[in-house]
């Protein structure tokens, strides 16, 4: 069956247009053309990359395990790519995602350097109509927002016009090297980006001087080179590894520990988080006790042993109590270091805790606080993002009646399954906001898929419209608050942790994920496949006809 075009309605330039050119663009791309969809994909970049085109930073790389932070749909993809290093850098996963569209022969339905700036449901002809930075408008049936968590950096908090020497954003790093040979350089942010960064400035500046908040519990990332017989066991093992992915709670490829606080004394619990210690990364918190999020005593445990981590490894004791948190582990997203702590041995190497006497303005020659002033030749900002929510709300994006995603998340995110939206038909969003809090890889797959799904049940029916109905989505609202208020990361809000919308003034704090773990949000995902979608409502406002 065919959908006949009502006379004097507006042609539609594609099916289906997707903006974003990171894994979730990539990857729906691939599924609309799979549909044989006409689709295009804009993105501001040059090149594919999403979150690891702009954060180019040094020391830019994964937090997930690479045979985790992947595609799983083509089983010839992952034998054919090897990765070199455990935690892959941001250039490495650029040249994976390139290999992707190559490969899958996806590069001439992208369009780069296209800057989208609204996306407008006309609700007359059941279209949405996509505005690009040059004013061109396209027509499509579908769209699919893929910009990701962190499109909107927060920007310096004080005028930089003044300052004589050099300036960066870690969220816009320039593509050409920076040079820091012999200069002084400050760090404005002491979460993940600038973990990265430190290590890898002190080796050349003459000094490098990290402004610090609020402190970070940093594990180590122990990241390491793959050689020939890494790769083939992890080919050889990639059926058990995807099977723990869609079954560990923030879909890494690991195994969850079923141990609890009591189920051990004092000397065993030691053990096992030394243990998890040395196997780094993420592992220190999912492969030693299960309840570190949900009971008290674990978290304190988890948290009292990490500080004693950082007291024998930064060897100044006022330095290392300033890098002490005194909050419960995993409130705030902990960032994995790879020799961080170390750095601070330096002596080019410097901390400023900023928690009490913030910096209040640049000067020429650096930057102030309210007691003193410090002289810098490069200046790095890294202080995140508007994340999650904030790459949809600082779009012009309207759905039926003018409504705009703003207004309508202005007490917080409102979708279900963090795809779709009422009010906003034929949209569907991936890695946005009420997805699962997690290696966003495997979620990308799971929504893809659902959405790839809707819309062939709207296709054989003759449909032209898909859109959740507004009970299911109050429902899912709902079931966040619960999934929260079952952890211990509802106190996250006082800590200003991003995940809770905290981290920018006026915004409202909510929680922005799905607290209940990605296999529970696959869980989720299979229940409206299964009850075949029940929660959506699929209409047509044009004539269907038979096929020719």
């Amino acid at each position: 069956m065919t959908i006949k075009q009502n006379a004097g309605q507006p042609a539609v330039d594609y099916d289906v247009i997707i903006v974003g050119a990171g894994f979730a663009g990539v990857r729906a791309l691939y599924e609309m053309k799979q549909l044989g969809k006409s689709v295009r994909l804009f993105d501001a970049g040059s090149e594919a990359g999403g979150t690891w085109y702009w954060n180019r930073y040094p020391g830019a790389r994964t937090d997930s395990e690479a045979w985790g932070y992947c595609f799983s749909f083509s089983k010839e993809l992952m034998n054919e790519w090897d990765w070199p290093e455990r935690m892959p850098t941001w250039d490495q996963v650029q040249a994976y995602l390139a290999h992707v569209v190559d490969r899958f022969d996806l590069g001439g339905d992208m369009q780069f350097n296209t800057t989208v700036q609204s996306c407008i449901y006309d609700e007359s002809a059941n279209q949405w109509v996509i505005t690009t930075h040059d004013g061109q408008s396209y027509r499509c049936n579908h769209f699919i927002s893929a910009v990701g968590w962190f499109a909107v950096a927060v920007q310096p908090p004080f005028d930089m016009s003044g300052f004589k020497g050099e300036w960066y954003m870690s969220s816009k790093w320039p593509k050409d090297p920076v040079d820091f040979r012999g200069k002084r350089v400050g760090i404005v942010g002491s979460g993940s980006s600038a973990v990265q960064i430190v290590p890898i400035v002190a080796k050349e500046a003459a000094s490098v001087t990290m402004f610090q908040r609020t402190p970070n519990y940093v594990l180590p990332g122990r990241n390491h080179p793959l050689d020939d017989t890494d790769r083939a066991a992890i080919k050889a093992n990639y059926d058990d590894i995807w099977k723990q992915v869609r079954q560990q709670v923030f879909a890494f490829p690991m195994e969850s520990s079923t141990l609890t606080y009591d189920d051990v004394d004092d000397e065993e619990r030691e053990r096992i988080f030394e243990y998890g210690w040395e196997q780094g990364g993420f592992r220190f918190l999912f492969e030693t006790f299960a309840d570190i999020l949900t009971d008290e005593r674990t978290n304190a445990a988890a948290a009292e042993f990490a500080r004693k981590k950082i007291r024998s490894i930064v060897k100044d004791p006022e330095t290392a109590e300033l890098m002490c948190p005194k909050y419960p582990i995993a409130l705030k997203r902990p960032p994995l270091g790879n020799f961080f702590y170390e750095t601070f041995n330096r002596d080019n190497v410097h901390l400023v805790d900023v928690s009490k006497h913030p910096l209040v303005a640049a000067t020429e020659t650096g930057l102030k606080t309210d007691v003193a002033e410090y002289e810098f030749d490069i200046i790095i900002f890294a202080i995140g993002f508007d994340a999650v929510t904030g790459p949809l709300t600082k779009l012009e994006v309207r759905g039926r009646g003018g409504e705009l995603v703003r207004d309508k998340w202005a007490a917080g995110p409102r979708t279900h399954l963090g795809i779709v939206m009422d009010g906003f038909p034929n949209m569907y969003i991936l890695t946005g906001p009420q997805s699962p809090f997690s290696n966003v890889p495997p979620v990308i797959d799971a929504a893809v898929d659902w959405i790839s799904r809707a819309m062939q049940k709207a296709d054989a029916q003759g449909a032209d419209t898909v859109e959740v109905k507004p009970e299911p989505v109050e429902d899912w609202v709902n079931l966040m608050t619960e999934l929260l208020d079952e952890t211990l990361l509802g106190q996250a809000t006082e800590l200003g942790s991003w995940f809770m919308g905290a981290n920018i003034p006026g915004k409202a704090h909510a929680p922005l994920h799905y607290f209940g773990g990605a296999a529970g949000y696959f869980d989720e995902v299979q229940k409206s496949l299964d009850e075949d979608f029940s929660e959506l409502t699929f209409s047509s406002s044009q004539e269907a006809v038979p096929a020719e």
